[in-house]
């Protein structure tokens, strides 16, 4: 039998999670929780096989949990179930040491044999996921921004000239120049617009 523990501030989604998994033969779920704080505090005290855990809830991020709950006990598997499919969001998770990330409109059937593959050992990825880590080796991001050339790039998405900005961070327009070029070169672009969308893409803003 697999021990499934599940992670998710919506008590609905947790009913219908439970209704799912627990009718199947081989599965049952021993817990839940409403935050990923609790849901630490339940998964090392009860050693779940599976934990099931949604990424963005109010009191503990999905995310922070999974590092919690792994370095506490290597032998249990993470799952995220979640609605997001960010970049940022799935990189996050498969390096917090996420077992699977899978989206809430999987069906009834692809949820169990994920939960039966995870156990099993396996890394289980919805086809979209799996898509977007591919991109992501393929096309890896670019160097991260300086607080200051983020601050200055935010400024730019906002509308504002390169005066504005001077006067709002209290620079020079030639400083704020600068910072444009060093923004240009990271993100490989060659004006303001681009410098926007493409940070935009990466998660950078």
């Amino acid at each position: 039998m697999i021990r499934i523990l599940l992670v998710d501030d919506h008590p609905v989604v947790r009913m219908g999670l439970r209704g799912m998994l627990d009718a199947e033969p081989d599965l049952t779920v021993i817990g839940e929780a409403s935050d990923g704080v609790e849901g630490t505090e339940i998964a090392l005290r009860e050693r779940p096989d599976i934990v099931l855990m949604d990424l963005r809830m109010p009191g503990g991020d999905g995310v922070e949990a999974t590092g919690r709950i792994l370095a506490g006990n290597r032998e249990i598997r993470v799952m995220v179930l979640t609605t997001y499919e960010s970049d940022r969001d799935i990189l996050r998770a498969i390096e917090a040491g996420a077992s699977g990330y899978l989206l809430k409109d999987a069906s009834p059937a692809e949820l169990a044999d994920a939960v039966r593959a995870a156990a099993r050992g396996e890394t289980v990825l919805a086809p979209s996921v799996a898509s977007t880590l591919i991109r992501q080796v393929r096309s890896p991001a670019p160097p991260a921004l300086s607080a200051r050339e983020t601050e200055v790039l935010k400024l730019v998405a906002a509308g504002l000239t390169n005066a504005d900005i001077g006067k709002r961070l209290f620079i020079s327009e030639a400083t704020v120049k600068t910072h444009l070029l060093r923004v240009f070169n990271k993100l490989d672009v060659a004006d303001r617009t681009a410098a926007v969308t493409t940070a935009m893409r990466h998660d950078l803003l």
